[in-house]
């Protein structure tokens, strides 16, 4: 094998190991918090999405069941993400989506999101 291709061969095995050594979680999730009011029981209560990741749907665990809870509303986006938001769990039924650092009204109802 040539000195030339040697160096090549090594270059792209060094480059390999840098990009396998790059925390992939940091390149996969909406950095910030992603903030939703739910009824506890008669209180209001508030949920906490912190750093989630994107492009998963992730139901949001106090409001689940559709049977047994009412849907979280007032959803807060203080993440760098875009997310959608629907009224189902599993990501399921109608949507909204919500821009990084926006806000919506206790009118916008929501089971389930994505972060984009």
């Amino acid at each position: 094998m040539s000195i030339r291709m040697r160096r090549a061969v090594a270059a792209a095995a060094a480059s390999l190991a840098v990009a396998l050594a790059l925390p992939t979680s940091a390149a996969h999730a909406a950095q910030g918090e992603f903030r939703y009011t739910y009824d506890d029981s008669g209180n209001r209560a508030v949920g906490v999405l912190l750093d989630p990741d994107s492009r998963v749907c992730l139901t949001l665990p106090e409001v689940a069941d559709p049977a047994t809870t009412e849907p979280a509303f007032a959803p807060e986006n203080f993440t760098g993400s875009t997310v959608t938001m629907f009224t189902g769990p599993d990501c399921d039924g109608d949507y909204y989506s919500l821009r990084p650092g926006g806000r919506a009204s206790d009118r916008l109802k929501l089971r389930s999101v994505v972060f984009s």
